[in-house]
């Protein structure tokens, strides 16, 4: 039996998912909280003319429904206006990864066949090594934090200032159809070029308004609220900050951009801009407070969520010792990104820390509209008893539809009608995510699995390792060993065979296997990390091979 559909009124008026929308309610709420960077200070009324202003420069720059503007910026109160205004009018936004290669820089931007580019004074000279590369380009807008903007080659159209304050501050934004695209950015893989993600208008408001309630709703979680003061320490072109200044504009919160990361910087605005809650990758958490800074700042109350790859235990000991609140998130590149969230029961604040660490380390419990389980290399459902473990796959409304220009990779990625994240896990009865590793980074040795996650969080945990990283290397008799890279705190000293001496408490206890212990362990003076931060465990792959 078909289902029943009732024609609308004559008149009624079918409200599409737009972005314009989340700008409604923050003005109307606290019409004079601040939007700060560097010296510019402004409320939410400044940002709504601003955001038109930018609108009127985009149309004179001649960007028109369906062009490409890209975005090279540090966090900044400038990128928040583009992350509006350019969706806003029709145009889909390109948050460029200003961290990648530049060879790869210029395949993203051609790529995505970008029509205007907003460049900081920074990546000047990045873009004017590019530009012949990129012939989809027929203008420059320059950015500037400086008095008089840096000089260059490309013939900017203007500075982004001195054009704003000669545009109009109203802008009728149009209607469109909630699909169209609103942004796209590049995600690197271990082959090949970056692939180009995209999201709609409709993807970023439903994901906005599930960030929202899942931020702010729950009293184990409550993390972003009206009353808070927001500061990104996730790149902005980085899978939208996580979505979270769509969340805080909507909320009408004060919100903080602090430009280029510094740990100093970064705990001072803390301090005297009262941040309350910020995100960021667990290796940049590390730095934060290990800076100076926070050596003589009191971090009691600040609201931190990670994500991007598995906190230690070490980490989270030293975050609660600090004072701080520590939750953990799980999302991709391609899942816009937020898929779960740790949670915390009623009551489970006033336990010991021992009995809130699983459950704060945790990839958490999928959040609204998230369908998500496990499956085997055979596509079979997993059980979900806490240790069964399989790859997740999911469902929800603001996932990639596919990758730019890339049918093919887009349908592996959607096999079988599910997205396939590439991450191992386990879920509990009670539906809590344990991510485990990354299918490419699970060592296979003597035809048993080792996680390499579990054995970087048992290494971290002796008081002399500040950062380490486990892969598998080739053994021509186990298949695969796991080899370790460690960097010690400073002023620690440490032979490698302690470490391995530490490991085997843990094999003692029948925490992991006696074969899980690295044979290998290198203290070394830095790990490399990928352009967001993440340990980049294919260039150590790499590294340990070509060595």
């Amino acid at each position: 039996m078909p289902t029943k559909i009732i024609e609308p009124a004559e008149g009624a008026y079918p409200y599409p998912l737009l972005i314009k929308s989340l700008l409604l309610s923050g003005r109307r709420y606290a019409p004079q909280r601040e939007i700060v960077h560097g010296s510019s200070r402004y409320n939410y009324q400044e940002l709504n003319a601003r955001i038109c202003r930018l609108a009127h420069v985009l149309r004179a720059a001649g960007i028109n429904e369906g062009d490409t503007v890209a975005v090279m910026d540090w966090d900044s109160h400038r990128y928040l206006e583009a992350y509006f205004a350019v969706p806003m009018i029709g145009a889909v936004l390109h948050h460029v990864n200003v961290r990648l290669s530049p060879d790869q820089v210029g395949y993203t931007m051609a790529h995505a066949q970008d029509s205007l580019v907003l460049v900081h004074d920074d990546f000047l000279p990045l873009i004017e090594a590019l530009a012949p590369q990129l012939p989809s380009v027929h203008g420059y807008i320059q950015l500037s934090d400086a008095p008089v903007p840096g000089s260059t080659r490309l013939s900017p159209l203007g500075e982004y200032e001195a054009l704003l304050a000669g545009a109009d501050s109203t802008y009728d934004f149009p209607d469109f159809d909630e699909n169209s695209v609103a942004t796209t950015f590049y995600t690197t893989g271990t082959t090949g070029n970056p692939k180009g993600v995209y999201f709609s208008h409709r993807q970023l408001v439903l994901h906005t308004l599930s960030m929202t309630t899942t931020l702010a709703a729950y009293e184990g979680f409550a993390l972003l609220r009206s009353e808070d003061v927001y500061m990104p320490m996730t790149p902005m072109f980085h899978v939208h900050a996580w979505g979270v200044p769509y969340a805080a504009t909507m909320l009408g919160v004060k919100q903080v951009y602090p430009g280029r990361y510094d740990p100093d910087r970064l705990v001072r605005l803390f301090r005297e801009e009262g941040v309350t809650f910020s995100h960021g990758v667990p290796t940049v958490l590390q730095m934060l407070l290990n800076c100076e800074e926070a050596a003589k700042t009191d971090l009691t109350g600040w609201k931190l969520l990670t994500g991007g790859a598995a906190p230690t235990e070490s980490l989270v000991r030293q975050m609660a010792a600090r004072g701080i609140e520590f939750f953990t998130g799980y999302g991709l590149s391609e899942s816009c990104p937020l898929l779960s969230a740790s949670f915390l029961e009623p009551g489970q604040h006033e336990l010991p820390l021992e009995q809130q660490l699983e459950a704060r380390m945790a990839a958490g419990i999928p959040v609204q509209l998230v369908d998500l389980h496990l499956i085997d290399a055979a596509g079979q459902r997993v059980p979900e008893d806490g240790a069964s473990l399989g790859e997740i796959v999911v469902r929800a409304p603001w996932l990639t539809q596919g990758y730019y220009r890339d049918a093919q990779t887009g349908a592996q990625l959607w096999q079988g009608g599910w997205m396939h994240t590439g991450d191992v896990a386990s879920i509990t009865p009670g539906g809590m995510i344990q991510i485990r590793d990354r299918i490419k980074d699970v060592i296979k040795t003597g035809g048993e699995w080792v996680c390499s996650l579990r054995i970087e969080n048992l290494i971290s945990l002796h008081a002399a390792v500040a950062e380490v990283a486990v892969v598998g290397v080739p053994d021509a008799r186990w298949g695969e060993r796991p080899l370790a890279l460690v960097v010690l705190a400073a002023g620690a000293e440490l032979e490698p065979g302690a470490l391995q001496q530490h490991l085997m408490q843990f094999v003692s206890q029948g925490q992991i296997s006696k074969w899980a212990v690295p044979d290998d362990i290198r203290i070394v003076e830095a790990i490399p990390k990928t352009s967001v931060g993440k340990l980049d465990k294919k260039q150590i792959r790499e590294q340990v091979r070509d060595a």
